[in-house]
């Protein structure tokens, strides 16, 4: 019989994390498969019915649902310090690569070969965000109900320019005024099945009594709670007092702040709000900015959220915080400030949050309006391609058919044949260089 695998120390925890912050490429699908290949199958650290309960608790809250369970399972082994450097370690490969990739963006974007691997991506992007939207639709809309409230969310926000908060609140409501007249159509799909394969004895494994720190106090989640919002007042705080609620960085940490709190349906839900905030009301980046930016935050590893990561460099970089001569500094602390407020709620969400979730997973009450956010969140992405598809598409009054083609042929490879991401990406963009050092 095979043997219980030995305890795992913080510092074997903290290697494995870190490693896996370079090697989580591929979205959260990606992300949560090689969790599960690595932490169930092949270091069996925890059961494949726990991997999944954890699962379950991330998928119901708002936020990455990938760092939130790299962020549980090192909470889980660990307490609060494993959380933290799993849910860190998770994050920060993928934030100093951005920085980097968006200083080169911004130094050196309108070189010639950057220029054609960007044309060949943007294509790309297009067809990644489509193919999200076939799979989220795939799964979420079961019922004409629900694709009532897809189409909605789409005219919502894609025609009558609705702020993104409102449709979410307004699909929440749907969803509870649903799961009470309709439950059988409100009711949330049946988790991820049963019969789970068994890889041997784990070292949290269904049987093993859940940690002391896991179980549910009230008074535990009040201190929690305090310990996070106090962080999130004291940094803003100073922020505020060193630049005026009104700056730059104030503005940009109350935004993505409440950014934060809804990104229900993953990063490409929350991306038209960013967009709506980031381009038109606050202008720290251009239309076409956000479209490279996507397109490289596609290329990295990490969540895809961490795209944030980018227009904080940008925003930074073109308000020139700190002077015309310190414009990698404005734009690093900016990326930086973004990331940090955009991140602490899914950390405080896991710590204070986790066990009382559990408590309430499974109830109609709490998974109707979950239901009604997921369906509009189709809608929603399908306006996110439609809005990406007119600005790479159309150059001024004329389509561009190398680009519609190659969106066609990533589209074609995404769904058909499901291709990996980052090959997709690299065709298009190896794609798009051939042609323009050629033909432009």
């Amino acid at each position: 019989m095979e043997s219980r695998p030995d305890p795992v120390s913080l510092a074997q925890a903290a290697r494995f994390w870190l490693k896996l912050g370079f090697i989580s490429f591929g979205g959260p699908a990606g992300q949560i498969a090689i969790m599960h290949q690595e932490l169930v199958e092949r270091r069996r650290w925890i059961s494949e019915n726990r991997f999944l309960h954890a699962l379950n608790y991330c998928m119901l809250l708002p936020g990455p649902e990938a760092q939130q369970l790299a962020t549980y399972l090192g909470w889980l082994l660990h307490r609060t310090r494993g959380g933290i450097i799993a849910g860190g370690l998770f994050v920060l490969p993928s934030v100093f690569i951005l920085i980097a990739l968006s200083w080169l963006y911004m130094a050196y974007g309108e070189v010639p070969a950057v220029a054609g691997l960007l044309y060949g991506i943007k294509p790309a992007v297009v067809a990644i965000v489509l193919a999200a939207a076939w799979r989220i639709g795939a799964r979420a809309l079961k019922h004409p109900a629900l694709w009532l409230i897809s189409v909605a969310a789409f005219c919502a926000i894609g025609l009558f320019a609705v702020p993104f908060p409102y449709v979410v609140i307004a699909a929440a409501l749907a969803g509870a005024l649903g799961g009470r007249f309709a439950p059988r159509v409100f009711r949330a799909g049946g988790g991820h099945g049963g019969g789970a394969p068994r890889y041997g004895p784990a070292l949290i494994d269904d049987d093993t009594p859940t940690p002391e720190h896991a179980r549910y106090r009230p008074r535990r989640l009040l201190a929690v709670a305090g310990v996070g919002i106090g962080l999130w007042a004291a940094a803003l705080g100073a922020l505020t007092l060193a630049f005026g609620w009104k700056s730059t960085f104030g503005q940009m940490a109350w935004f993505f702040t409440k950014a934060a709190l809804l990104t229900f349906g993953g990063a490409y839900a929350v991306l038209p709000y960013v967009y709506q905030a980031a381009v038109e009301n606050h202008q720290w980046l251009t239309a076409t900015q956000m479209i490279d930016g996507l397109a490289l935050g596609e290329t990295t590893p990490g969540p895809l959220i961490m795209v944030v990561a980018f227009v904080g460099f940008v925003g930074g970089w073109g308000q020139a915080i700190f002077g015309a001569e310190h414009l990698f500094a404005a734009g690093a602390a900016a990326a930086i400030v973004v990331t940090f407020f955009t991140f602490l709620p899914s950390f405080l969400f896991i710590f204070a949050g986790a066990p009382l979730v559990e408590a309430t997973h499974g109830d109609l009450k709490f998974t109707a309006p979950l239901t009604g956010i997921t369906a509009a969140v189709v809608g929603v992405v399908v306006s996110l391609a439609v809005f990406f598809a007119r600005h790479v598409f159309v150059d001024g009054t004329a389509v561009d058919w190398i680009s519609v083609a190659l969106a066609a042929a990533a589209l074609g490879a995404l769904v058909r044949f499901r291709a990996g991401l980052i090959p997709v990406i690299l065709g298009c963009g190896a794609a798009g260089l051939c042609y323009r050092l050629l033909f432009a």
